[in-house]
């Protein structure tokens, strides 16, 4: 009875003990845990650390463990993190600083068994250049002034230092990484200030002399555990292997701790148990991993561990494409296959081969091989080769079914102007990498490039010299054994640059007078838009600007003035940028017709003005003449005319007549204004040959005046007085 009740004692005691699983279903064990920094315990600073704790815990079963993790820097908890994975645990510095130097351990806690790794010293070297600041860079005497000291990206607690003029004037500790002081100044005067800053890690410490010494003995336990594989000779994949684990030496008392036993393999806890643990398992011929019996009894661990070499059956097959590359909905071939197979053990013919996933669009035409047509989209397939119950896949193979390049699109690239280079660029919407690209001109390849990146482009540089030329042009594109396809022509419109650049002048330079209106047409050959601009020598600015789609344009002046005459050019230029200017225009403004008509008529009036003055002076000089001539022409008796008569004609000289017209001007008060003709005659009496007149007045003036009147004639007779004789006609 006793002995029954200290067995129930034992198993409740085993049952409830820490780091064994209620759960009989799963056990574990934690095989080590330990610490690293990473790039290395010596950095400087604002370099990425991180701290990695990696624990090895082997367990049984396929749920997952709940572990708590916890970093700790100089004892004090700095992370703490719980996770259900067996991913090392990360604790990440960026850019660090020397704050973080220090000793840092990492201690996991699964279901309250724990387990801390040693410790390991992290050293950050270098400080940032500390920043001063202050309020005011001028000041009374007896003010206050704010400085600010920073330690730019410092961390932990940090003493700052102020210094005036080398002597420091106080200190303060601060939790952040900035610190104000403010402070006056004792006497006038320049001042020079700065800060420095220290960062503390650890309170300095003393040693203390050494203690006395004592002696301690240390007894180690014979318990050991022992583990034992019973195999074959040599172990193929698929062989039984059978594994033990047990205690030797173990003497139990009442005393003793509990004993655990932990079976494992890698990280695969395979069983657990108190005095004996066995297990069974099929060989495979993975990554060589040790087969470990471990024993914990309190804080005592022991661990024995043993190697099993296991030879491959058959090796871990290859999944091949054929053809290398494959288009979409062309035949493609994959081929798996197994290089090596253990031919003692096995035969090639027994090895089988399937892919993943099953509902692939490929069919078996043989073992290990696969057809059908690629599909539109990226697919992955795996192999899988079987054989006496072991089961091996290939690396997954992605297959990626190349794009038929689409017909290209052929297009200029910014302006194409007549006589100057362009660019021609060549595109397809669609197609896989690599690409190549021909120009062709006229059926006849000009250049070939080839684009490999989505971010290239298929440039060519051409020029052409006739518009038509550029219709000429197409380019082809091709990405696989079949024929390339071709773009259309090239649809695109060249610039022709500017040229006989005109400036015309309506009306026409000699017809243009004041008020009349004056239109400028510019015109010149080239492709619009064309901005026209006019200008007038003389002034800076255009009189007019504008953008037309026509290769003229025109500019009205409604009214014209004298202010308008000058010299006018045009300036033109479209999108080929080549300005060009017309010939200078001179336009003179003449004066208007009705001002011309104005003043014609006021000369013709002033002109007639002085006609009629002048005609009535000439009349009025005749007729005062006339009445002179009447007066020397006076009537006498008839008898002494016809003595007179008769000794003319005995003793008359030779006598001439002469017409002569006087031009002096009429007396209108002795003769009266008359209608008709006035003549004058001059008689001439020459006297008798050899008889000189001592008086040169031969002449007698008649005076024949046609009017309305009948004509009168007198026989004058001889005077001899001289005082009778008229005034000499000159």
């Amino acid at each position: 009875m006793g002995l029954l009740l200290l067995l129930t004692s034992s198993l409740l005691s085993s049952y409830f003990h820490p780091g064994i699983v209620v759960d009989a279903q799963r056990s574990f064990t934690i095989r080590n845990i330990s610490l690293s920094i990473e790039p290395s315990t010596d950095v400087s600073q604002d370099t990425n650390v991180t701290v990695r704790c990696k624990a090895i815990v082997s367990i049984s079963g396929q749920e997952a463990l709940s572990r708590e993790y916890t970093i700790y820097k100089d004892g004090n908890t700095v992370y703490t993190k719980t996770t259900s994975t067996s991913d090392d645990l990360l604790y990440l510095l960026p850019g660090a600083r020397v704050s973080n130097t220090g000793k840092y351990k990492c201690k996991i806690n699964i279901e309250g068994k724990e387990r801390t790794s040693e410790a390991t010293k992290l050293t950050v070297t270098g400080l940032s250049k500390p920043e001063l600041h202050l309020n005011k860079g001028v000041l009374n005497e007896g003010e206050e002034v704010t400085a600010t000291c920073t330690a730019p990206g410092e961390t932990g607690s940090i003493f700052f230092y102020f210094y005036e003029d080398s002597k420091m004037i106080e200190v303060n500790p601060s939790n952040s990484n900035k610190l104000e002081a403010k402070f006056r100044f004792s006497s006038v005067g320049i001042h020079k200030i700065h800060c420095t800053y220290a960062v503390v890690i650890m309170a300095e410490s003393f040693k203390s002399e050494q203690s006395n010494i004592v002696t301690v003995s240390v007894k180690g336990l014979s318990i050991t555990p022992v583990l034992e594989i019973f195999r074959q000779s040599k172990v193929y994949e698929g062989d039984q292997l059978d594994i033990s684990c047990t205690i030797r030496n173990f003497l139990y008392s009442s005393g003793s701790k509990p004993v655990y036993l932990y079976l494992s393999h890698g990280t695969r806890l395979l069983s657990s148990g108190e005095t004996k643990v066995n297990h069974s398992m099929v060989a495979q011929a993975k990554d060589p991993v040790d087969f470990e019996c471990r024993l914990e009894m309190g804080n005592v661990v022991k661990v024995t561990t043993e190697k099993v070499s296991v030879t491959e059956l058959f090796s871990a097959p290859t999944l091949t494409m054929s053809p290398a590359e494959v288009f979409q909905k062309d035949l493609m071939t994959l081929t798996c296959k197994s290089d090596n197979y253990a031919s003692e053990r096995m035969t090639r013919e027994e090895l089988t081969y399937s892919l993943k996933p099953p509902d692939s669009p490929l069919t078996p035409i043989k073992p290990g091989v696969f057809s059908g047509k690629a599909l539109h989209v990226d697919f992955n397939y795996t192999c899988v080769a079987q054989a006496k119950g072991i089961k091996k896949h290939s690396k997954t193979l992605t297959v990626h079914p190349k794009v038929f390049v689409s017909t290209p699109k052929i297009s200029v690239v910014g302006k194409a102007v007549l006589g100057k280079p362009f660019k021609i660029l060549c595109q397809s919407d669609t197609g896989s990498f690599p690409i190549n690209y021909t120009l062709i001109q006229n059926f006849v390849q000009m250049s070939t490039t080839t684009v490999t990146l989505l971010s290239q482009k298929a440039l060519f540089t051409v020029t052409v010299s006739m518009p038509d030329d550029i219709s000429k042009y197409m380019c082809e594109a091709k990405n696989s054994p079949r024929d390339g396809l071709l773009s259309k022509r090239l649809n695109a419109t060249i610039i022709v640059p500017l040229t006989d650049l005109t400036l015309i002048v309506l009306p026409h330079l000699p017809e243009i007078s004041e008020g009349d209106q004056l239109h400028l047409i510019c015109g010149t050959k080239g492709t619009p838009p064309v901005t026209f601009k006019l200008y007038r020598d003389g002034t800076k600015l255009p009189l007019f600007t504008t953008t037309t789609d026509k290769n003229n344009t025109n500019y009205n002046i409604p009214r014209l003035s004298k202010e308008h005459s000058g010299t006018y050019y045009c300036e033109a230029v479209n999108h080929a940028n080549n300005v060009v200017h017309s010939e200078k225009v001179t336009i003179e403004v003449r004066m208007a017709l009705w001002k011309k008509a104005v003043i014609g008529g006021v000369c013709l009036v002033v002109l007639s003005l002085l006609v009629v003055a002048c005609a009535l002076y000439f009349k009025s000089k005749r007729v005062r003449m006339v009445r002179a001539a009447v007066s020397v022409w006076s009537e006498r008796p008839p008898e002494a005319a016809n003595d007179e008569e008769s000794s003319v004609v005995s003793s008359e000289p030779d006598v001439e007549y002469t017409e002569v017209v006087h031009p002096q001007p009429v007396d209108t008060v002795r003769v009266p204004l008359r209608k008709g003709t006035d003549t004058v005659y001059s008689e001439l009496k020459n006297p008798p040959h050899g008889a000189a007149d001592p008086h040169d007045y031969g002449s007698v003036e008649y005076a024949e005046l046609n009017g309305d009147r009948p004509e009168i004639s007198h026989h004058l007779p001889e005077v001899n007085d001289h005082r009778d004789l008229p005034v000499p006609v000159d």
